[in-house]
């Protein structure tokens, strides 16, 4: 059983859980009401008006937030030739090709993130089994597969985050650490949320963004008044 500290007892009795907060209500709680000794991460759930078992109500996609998520990110490139050139001189962690493939089969996996140029996808491909299942595979949707593979890496350094609805229709996402300033977190999760917005399959009726709850790694889960602004 989980068992909790009591200063994360004692925001529990600050909060209403009844009540739907502001964007800005709900920022200034979570950072008034910080438990944890290191810098948390906020994070956001969001519950979605779809039908996740129906394949053109898939909802997918990527966004950079406008003040990054707080951390570094490592990345791990698979180019060559000229494209390898540029993933080093855009800041790619890691790049090459075949040698990286056979370093991730072998269990090295000290990456976060992971683009590719469309050539190398038969290399990538055959690691789909590793990657897959910890979110490092890389997908055209979402820009991780590219020609362009410079601005991705960059995308990726500034804190481009990327969403997908779970099998309940629920998307998670992280948007940046508790001690950001308040508006610049408050302007993470609204771009978040507008592309969120904008991903709404035209197979989904009615309203899509059927619950917000932004929380902090160790925090209350405070739910949002944002959803009728989003849907609007």
């Amino acid at each position: 059983m989980k068992r909790h500290g009591k200063k994360w007892k004692a925001s529990r009795t600050k909060i209403d859980k009844t009540k739907e907060y502001s964007l800005a209500e709900a920022v200034e709680f979570l950072k008034a009401n910080k438990t944890a000794k290191f810098d948390e991460t906020v994070e956001v759930a969001v519950n979605l008006g779809i039908d996740p078992k129906k394949s053109d109500q898939n909802v997918r996609g990527a966004v950079v937030l406008p003040h990054g998520l707080g951390k570094t990110v490592r990345i791990l490139a698979f180019a060559q030739g000229a494209k390898a050139e540029e993933a080093k001189e855009a800041g790619a962690d890691y790049v090459g090709a075949e040698d990286m493939a056979e370093k991730i089969t072998g269990g090295w996996l000290e990456f976060d993130a992971c683009v590719a140029t469309p050539d190398m996808m038969k290399v990538v491909g055959k690691l789909g089994k590793i990657l897959g299942t910890r979110g490092l595979m890389p997908n055209p949707k979402v820009g991780t597969v590219t020609m362009d593979i410079g601005k991705a890496i960059k995308e990726l350094k500034r804190g481009k985050v990327e969403f997908r609805a779970e099998k309940g229709g629920i998307v998670h996402a992280p948007l940046g650490k508790l001690s950001f300033e308040a508006p610049k977190l408050t302007e993470n999760v609204k771009v978040f949320l507008e592309a969120l917005s904008k991903a709404k399959p035209s197979s989904a009726k009615g309203q899509f963004l059927k619950k917000v709850v932004l929380t902090s790694t160790m925090g209350q889960g405070v739910k949002l008044t944002t959803v009728a602004e989003a849907n609007a």
